[in-house]
């Protein structure tokens, strides 16, 4: 039996453990513990049952287990801090977590069969992004083609929860006639984004599809017109586009994926997945879950910083919305869980861009938040969540033109993502700040359309009809926030936090008429 993962290749009847082309040297007892792991993989395997099937009973010493563990970890590229193979579980034991395909040996090569040296799905979405087909007949459209793959290998590359296959080994196929199934076993991805590149009468015309390598379907299809102007402007609005078009696409293809899993199946990263699932529905019932999901991701994976971050927003919300029994408490976890989101990972900007909501909510430190938020955006430009984050820290901390700035970014690069009402109504509080009222009732109407129980977009309608004079449709949007938020009142609102700048829009809510 072959087990393959990553780029290894775990091969029982040779006692062989390869990298590529490469053998690496391992120890018996350690290729017997990596096997007894790799083939034990759907539950956690206790000390005991390691000493037993590795050491046959006899008393192992552990330290000397630990150092046996630190040497598999080494042999497969995983530290024992990171530990993205082989978790160990504090109190319960260990699980070799990563994806692993099997292929057994046969009499003579089978078409069927991944190559000896085919890597194996990592245990995140993995996507790989072709060359685009030149239709032009014109080789100066080349170079615009294969730059402009490299400018989308590079945003998505920026998503620290998706693994993208460097630009030389997508390059492999140029010039080739491939089959998509194909090239995710070659290159072990989940994922292929192909396309092509059609110039006529100064425009360009892009076509872009997403597949899923495993089944061969269909998850995005789209094309892009354009004048050909200045060409690397060009370059980064279809970029964006497509971009913009399917990341989107594949967490709501990953989610789904997460719900069908058996649940004695389901990883840290399954976990998380469901948990996102129940956070973008913010009713009190589905933050309860999030956090239980959550809380089951960290279990499996102490250091999944996002995770965390994930989490501490939960709690965040559970007080800025009103659903919280125990307010200090959800503060205080709030604030415990962000802290231990950065303490494991400050790089990663949806970790960073969440952690930078939950603080300018619970904390206060706009100068520490605005940092976080800028530096989430510089890592990942391309990311809802790090310009929606920016617009309500800067919002928060009383800056509503760039509040607004930052809100636009947001929707330019996701314009149907699912937390786009809580986007719509940030920009509508912050041009109420601004004084400008109709729009702010523009996007408050909008926010409701997509959200019937959102309190937030009462909120903006009820303080800027108040503002306009328009008393009896802010009378109608204040029984609606009460509707949705029965405890609401005005000092308890401002108690929650995040709206001591926030005077224009306080002022609005009085004149609705809501309690204070």
């Amino acid at each position: 039996m072959r087990y393959l993962f990553e780029e290894y290749v775990f091969d029982t009847d040779r006692r062989e453990l390869r990298r590529g082309a490469d053998v690496v040297s391992v120890a018996p007892q350690v290729f017997d513990l990596l096997d007894y792991l790799i083939r034990n993989r759907e539950r956690v395997v206790s000390k005991d049952d390691l000493i037993n099937a590795v050491w046959n009973g006899r008393s192992v010493s552990d330290a000397a287990l630990t150092t046996r563990l630190n040497v598999a970890r080494s042999a497969i590229g995983d530290s024992g801090e990171e530990q993205r193979l082989i978790k160990t579980l504090p109190r319960k034991g260990f699980r070799f977590v990563g994806q692993v395909r099997e292929a057994r040996e046969a009499a003579g090569p089978n078409p069927g069969d991944a190559p000896a040296s085919a890597p194996a799905l990592p245990d995140k979405p993995s996507i790989a992004v072709l060359p685009f087909e030149n239709m032009s007949g014109d080789p100066e459209q080349e170079y615009f083609a294969d730059g402009m793959v490299e400018e989308i290998t590079t945003a998505l590359s920026r998503f620290k929860w998706l693994f993208v296959i460097a630009r030389n080994s997508s390059f492999t196929f140029k010039g080739k006639v491939v089959d998509v199934k194909e090239v995710g076993r070659r290159l072990g991805v989940r994922y292929v984004l192909e396309g092509s590149v059609r110039k006529a009468s100064g425009k360009v015309r892009i076509a872009g599809q997403l597949i899923d390598a495993v089944t061969g379907a269909h998850i995005w299809a789209d094309r892009f017109e354009r004048d050909l102007t200045d060409v690397f402007a060009l370059q980064d609005e279809v970029t964006v586009a497509v971009v913009s078009a399917i990341q989107p696409k594949l967490l709501q293809t990953e989610i789904a994926m997460a719900t069908r899993r058996r649940p004695e199946n389901l990883s840290a990263y399954d976990f998380s997945l469901r948990a996102r699932q129940q956070f973008y529905l913010t009713t009190r019932e589905r933050m309860a879950e999030a956090i239980r999901l959550a809380h089951r991701a960290l279990e499996l994976d102490p250091r999944f910083g996002f995770v965390a971050a994930l989490a501490g927003n939960c709690h965040m919300l559970n007080v800025v919305l009103g659903y919280a029994m125990d307010p200090q408490f959800e503060r205080k976890e709030a604030i415990r869980l962000c802290r231990l989101a950065l303490s494991i990972d400050d790089g990663d900007p949806d970790t960073l861009a969440t952690a930078a909501i939950t603080s300018a909510f619970m904390v206060g430190d706009s100068e520490s938040e605005i940092e976080m938020a800028d530096r989430a955006v510089a890592l990942n430009p391309n990311s809802f969540g790090a310009w929606n984050s920016r617009g309500q820290v800067y919002r928060i901390a009383g800056l509503p033109e760039e509040a607004v700035r930052s809100f636009e970014r947001a929707m330019r690069v996701s314009p149907v993502d699912p937390l786009l009402p809580n986007s719509l109504v940030g920009m509508g509080f912050a041009f109420i700040e601004l004084g400008r009222f109709d729009e702010a009732v523009v996007l408050g109407k909008k926010a409701q359309r997509q959200n019937h129980s959102y309190a937030g977009a009462y909120r903006c309608l009820a303080a800027a009809f108040a503002h306009l004079g328009r008393d009896a449709e802010a009378r109608e949007a204040t029984v609606r926030v009460l509707e949705v938020d029965p405890a609401f009142t005005i000092s308890s609102w401002i108690v929650r936090g995040g709206q001591s700048n926030a005077k224009l829009l306080i002022e609005g809510l009085r004149k609705a008429g809501l309690p204070e």
